[in-house]
């Protein structure tokens, strides 16, 4: 395989651990499969956490983010061993872009009313009774309330943080839409997939967490994007 690496970038409000139905069957593969557990306190902390476990990586390394892990591989991929992107119903910035600005551009599938919950600190979490139906609707009810319950919240500023030239500009990328998103716009995530011309797009009828509802079909993605590299 081009790819014998895999590194996992998780997204908002969760850690590597929302990777865990898809990281046996790509272990399974033969690949060596690490999931980043990123600070969530700014978007440079983010890629360079990222940056120094994929330097670590011993050979071409494929990337996958969700969600704002998307934005996060777009800065960390530029690695010189990281061989390719995929984006699992994920941010995709350009030079310049924030995810606030990219979130704005189409209000007519907002999320529900109330769900984000800022913190003395400035952290944002997501309030504990809308979770399921907001971030992960088609997982059961026990999936839900553990994502839900642990999640990590991520620093108000990530939404702010304006992003530097995307290394989708120059690698090849993957991205998998999620046509049930609350998080993202649906029809912004399809529109940043068609800028970015991917190898391959698969469209998914699936909440924004399709990384856990979906697993089969991501792992087919990533094994599709490292087998091609």
């Amino acid at each position: 395989m081009a790819a014998k690496n895999v590194v996992l970038v998780h997204g908002a409000w969760g850690d590597g651990s929302h990777w865990r139905r898809v990281i046996p069957p790509l272990a399974a593969k033969g690949y060596q499969v690490t999931a980043v557990q990123n600070p969530l306190t700014s978007l440079a902390d983010d890629i360079h956490r990222t940056t120094t476990l994929v330097n670590a990586q011993d050979g071409p390394t494929l990337l996958v983010g969700h969600s704002y892990g998307g934005a996060v591989i777009s800065g960390a991929g530029h690695a010189p061993n990281v061989a390719g992107l995929v984006y699992v119903a994920a941010f995709a910035p350009d030079e310049g872009e924030n995810l606030a600005g990219l979130l704005g551009r189409d209000q007519s599938t907002p999320p529900p009313e109330g769900l984000i919950r800022p913190d003395a600190d400035g952290f944002l979490w997501l309030d504990f009774d809308l979770f399921h139906q907001a971030f992960c609707a088609d997982v059961d009810a026990e999936d839900a309330l553990v994502m839900g319950r642990a999640q990590k919240p991520i620093a108000g500023r990530c939404f702010e943080d304006r992003a530097g030239p995307p290394a989708w500009q120059s690698k090849p990328t993957w991205y998998q839409v999620s046509t049930r998103d609350r998080m993202i716009p649906p029809t912004t995530e399809q529109w940043m997939a068609e800028r970015m011309q991917p190898r391959g797009l698969l469209t998914l009828d699936a909440s924004h967490a399709s990384l856990a509802s979906h697993p089969d079909e991501i792992t087919a993605l990533i094994t599709e994007a490292a087998e091609s590299l």
